[in-house]
């Protein structure tokens, strides 16, 4: 038997160096953003619908 058989190559090494250890954990709350949808337009929302309905339907 060989005794390089336990030393580790150099791939190995930088591997190891590279991947060893994992990413530090990451909150949920960190990985998520909230935005609204659209933008408050508010010329759009100042129409009355039900006026709409009184004029029309009486």
């Amino acid at each position: 038997m060989s005794q390089t058989a336990n030393v580790p190559s150099d791939a190995e090494v930088a591997r190891h160096t590279r991947f060893g250890k994992l990413p530090e954990r990451i909150r949920l709350e960190d990985t998520t953003e909230g935005h609204a949808a659209t933008v408050l337009d508010p010329a759009r929302d100042a129409y009355n619908y039900d006026e709409w309905l009184v004029r029309m339907c009486l």
